[in-house]
């Protein structure tokens, strides 16, 4: 069975005959590029320059060779762009503050500023003020608030839609393209055709434009998703009529070669419970995930993923009822996460797509042995009657040692080999 055909099996609530893994597959399920070059060196492989994916985490493409080692099951599906506004295209060196010489694409330009800080500039132009920084010591950027002063009778939802605009006759030739080059592909796609990410904290900022307007301070959309909801419907109504126009025409060229796709990373949950209530969820946010999923079920075969970090128990019913096919990461390290409640009460509903081993504390501190365990563990609990895909608790960070990545690897293997 190929790797198509395991994760739809999966997607469907069938046993695989192994446990599916993804690894690069989108945003959430990366590889920081220090530890896909120490995958490298770890395996033998060639060493070449790791590419930069995605630039804002600093995440790593993961070529086949090394895609073949780990079992990766899945293939990211896109047109080049990335969180800054610029394509990645046209390769060129860069090397990063922990002396890693890796490719990044042609507008990818930084400076330094006096603390050390490297600075990075929106579609790459160097000549408007910076949208994120790496801070010193640091491995991935954060977004640079550039928030106008807000006028409360000059709030415009037009201003927090710029970013999601129709999608353009040149972008839809890119899509051929793409899809032309995958099609024939064994692995599972999983397509990022943006747009639907309503309240994003990692978009609000839009470290994409050059000149942001609306409510850009991460802090003040927070608030207004309590104070001015009658303004976050407006910018909500608006994204999600963009998102469903574009969908229409992206799903023309794709048709049914994608077997997932990216819907939303915005996150409810922080590390001890949900920022909002269930009932603030179900209307603010709940009538445009539905009506974006809605389409995609009633006019594709497309699975739709969901990701959301943090204590989210509460909120998976109102998810399920929003359509979602897919929740990752499943954060276990989070309060009232448990792993084998969430399987039991929702494991027949919803695909857990990542929660194989936590990121925050025993993949990057744990020994190999207390990997393992993890792992075999999780992967017990999660596996019976498929509805599961292996990847970490969102990406492998920085500095992970790799003889902890290589054990989550082997041990995934492992227990694929015992059923």
């Amino acid at each position: 069975m190929n790797s198509k055909k395991l994760i739809q099996e999966t997607l469907h609530h069938k046993q695989p005959l192994r446990v599916p893994i993804d690894f690069g597959g989108t945003g959430q399920t990366g590889i920081h590029v220090s530890c896909v070059e120490a995958l490298r060196q770890h395996y033998g492989l060639p060493n070449n320059s790791v590419i930069v994916s995605e630039p804002y985490q600093m995440l790593g493409f993961i070529d086949d060779d090394l895609k073949e080692i780990i079992g990766i099951d899945t293939k990211a599906v896109d047109i080049g762009g990335t969180m800054f506004g610029f394509r990645n295209e046209n390769w060129k060196e860069w090397r990063t503050p922990w002396e890693q010489v890796v490719l990044v694409a042609e507008q990818f330009n930084t400076t330094t500023d006096a603390d050390g800080n490297i600075l990075i500039y929106p579609q790459g132009d160097m000549t408007v003020p910076p949208s994120a920084k790496m801070p010193n010591a640091s491995f991935f950027f954060d977004a640079i608030i550039r928030q106008e002063p807000i006028r409360e009778d000059k709030l415009n939802p037009e201003d927090n839609t710029e970013e999601f605009s129709l999608i353009s006759d040149e972008d839809l030739v890119r899509w051929q393209m793409v899809i032309e080059q995958v099609k024939i592909s064994n692995k599972a796609l999983v397509g990022n055709i943006g747009g639907a990410a309503f309240g994003d904290i990692a978009l609000v900022p839009a470290v994409n434009l050059k000149h942001p307007k609306g409510i850009r301070d991460i802090q003040e959309w927070y608030i207004s998703t309590l104070m001015r909801q009658d303004y976050i419907h407006q910018v909500f109504e608006m994204q999600s009529e963009i998102a469903i126009q574009n969908l229409q025409k992206v799903a023309t060229i794709i048709g049914d070669v994608m077997d997932v796709v990216f819907i939303c990373g915005t996150d409810f949950g922080t590390q001890m419970s949900t920022f909002c209530s269930v009932d603030t969820y179900r209307e603010l946010w709940m009538p445009y995930y539905k009506k974006v999923n809605d389409w995609i079920h009633a006019n594709t075969t497309w699975k739709t993923f969901k990701h959301c970090c943090g204590s989210i128990k509460s909120l998976i019913p109102a998810l399920i009822e929003s359509g979602f096919d897919c929740l990752n990461p499943v954060q276990y390290s989070a309060a009232n996460m448990d792993t084998q409640e969430l399987k039991h009460e929702f494991g027949g509903r919803i695909v857990f797509w990542g929660g194989g081993i936590d990121t925050q504390h025993t993949l990057p501190f744990g020994t190999p042995d207390e990997v393992r365990t993890a792992v075999l563990n999780q992967c017990e609990i999660l596996a019976p009657n498929g509805g599961f895909v292996f990847s970490s608790v969102h990406n492998i960070q920085a500095n992970t040692p790799v003889e902890n990545i290589v054990a989550m690897i082997d041990a995934v293997h492992e227990f694929s080999g015992r059923r």
